[in-house]
């Protein structure tokens, strides 16, 4: 009781709005996780003589000494510079919530909440969340360029709900994307964003007062950056996908970037509460980068792909220095995924050596994800989503079969050295022939 009424007596002697993202997803009846809070006509000064602890480096952001919230001083920003960092803050007390709200990149992120509960909507927000509409508050969009990667974000997120981003919107995008701006982003920058649409979870939601399942579509982020060419400058290995054919037969969506986005779609659905969903998805972004290089004349096949895409999947793995989990499993998906469609044609022997290469005795878990990313690939395609994947039980069986070989027995032999690894490769590869025969494979 004490602390809020300490809480209450700090609070009141501010002018302070919720801000942003909270009153957005409260205007949508959407669970509302971060609240951010805007303080009016305050300085420094008094901010600290409050009790409040700064935090930000470039402007003025204060951590409440009781509750850990955030609250940002009202400022401004003008560009000075290039990239996102190139702005220069003026947060005196003199900066109205409307010069503040102003600065923001998206109508619907520009609107304040008064602590009794007044909206204070000068740029048409609640309009715009009606019309399910991502509309961009004034032309000082253009001048960050973070902001095509967190507005396809938003599409993303939003996308279930039915929003799209307006044409208007959507042309100063493909422009910062034209202009090379993107490229003054920190590698830090673009994964976080991308990361953040990839780790999107499904959600169950109270929309108007009638049950919903909040979708993920991290599809839509890729989708809407390839649309403003903004992807052709963060990674043109994926972006390059769009425009190349794939066999009809295996494909009926022929496109390679538009599977692309349905395996990736897949994945959602199959990682969801995943703890390693980041590395899964991204996997399956990655998997075919290698047909972007078949020349056109080989198209629709594309022998050796798998192999081709390896250098790519390191190339944008350290461009953007993606976690090392995320490489190596995308790395494997890449190498071995039609290895693992073909899993009921391979020979025992042949089975085994993926097995190694894979490093399942030390790895189950990577294993795990592995055989859900080459499933998500295998589902990914038009007309495919609802059809059985029988190569992942059998290869999950032939794996377990095969580790349950111990060395103990061999060293109680009296076998040593090279000879204890042979036996036990000997008796994994009878134990794969014995599940192949169990599952009825000549």
């Amino acid at each position: 009781m004490t602390t809020n009424t300490t809480t209450s007596t700090i609070i009141s002697e501010l002018d302070v709005y919720l801000v942003g993202g909270a009153v957005r997803d409260q205007l949508l009846n959407r669970a509302v996780k971060d609240h951010d809070y805007l303080v009016i006509g305050a300085s420094v000064d008094q901010m600290l003589s409050l009790g409040f602890n700064q935090v930000g480096k470039d402007f003025p952001v204060f951590l409440h000494p009781k509750t850990k919230q955030e609250y940002a001083l009202a400022r401004t920003e003008r560009k000075q510079g290039q990239g996102y960092t190139g702005f220069a803050c003026y947060a005196e007390p003199d900066v109205t919530i409307e010069q503040d709200l102003l600065r923001r990149d998206l109508t619907v992120n520009a609107m304040a909440k008064s602590l009794d509960g007044i909206i204070i909507d000068p740029y048409g927000g609640q309009q715009d969340l009606k019309n399910r509409l991502l509309r961009h508050v004034s032309d000082a969009f253009v001048e960050d360029p973070l902001r095509v990667l967190r507005v396809a974000r938003f599409a993303a997120r939003y996308h279930s709900y039915g929003f799209t981003i307006a044409s208007e919107t959507l042309e100063l995008m493909t422009k910062i994307s034209e202009s090379g701006e993107l490229l003054t982003l920190s590698a830090e920058r673009v994964w976080q964003e991308m990361q953040r649409a990839l780790s999107e979870e499904l959600r169950c939601e109270d929309v108007n007062s009638i049950g919903k399942v909040e979708q993920a579509n991290p599809e839509i982020f890729f989708q809407v950056l390839h649309q403003c060419q903004a992807l052709k400058a963060i990674w043109p290995e994926l972006d390059a996908l769009w425009g190349v054919p794939n066999p009809a037969q295996w494909h009926p969506e022929i496109c390679s970037g538009d599977h692309s986005m349905m395996v990736l779609q897949q994945a959602v659905l199959l990682t969801n509460n995943n703890e390693n969903k980041t590395a899964i998805r991204f996997a399956a972004l990655c998997h075919d980068l290698g047909k972007g290089l078949t020349a056109s004349e080989h198209w629709p096949s594309h022998r050796g792909h798998e192999k081709a895409g390896l250098p790519l999947v390191e190339k944008i793995s350290k461009q953007l220095k993606v976690p090392t989990y995320c490489k190596q499993l995308a790395l494997k998906v890449c190498e071995h995924h039609l290895h693992c469609h073909k899993a009921f044609q391979l020979k025992p022997s042949t089975l085994l050596r993926i097995f190694n290469q894979l490093d399942v005795w030390r790895k189950p878990k990577e294993f795990d994800d592995f055989l859900i990313a080459c499933k998500s690939d295998f589902l990914g395609r038009l007309g495919f989503e609802n059809r059985p994947y029988p190569q992942e039980q059998y290869l999950k069986d032939a794996m377990l079969a095969a580790s349950n070989v111990n060395a103990k027995i061999f060293v109680e032999q009296g076998l040593q050295g090279v000879a204890i690894k042979e036996a036990m490769a000997k008796e994994r590869l009878n134990a794969i022939a014995k599940i192949k025969k169990q599952y009825q494979i000549d």
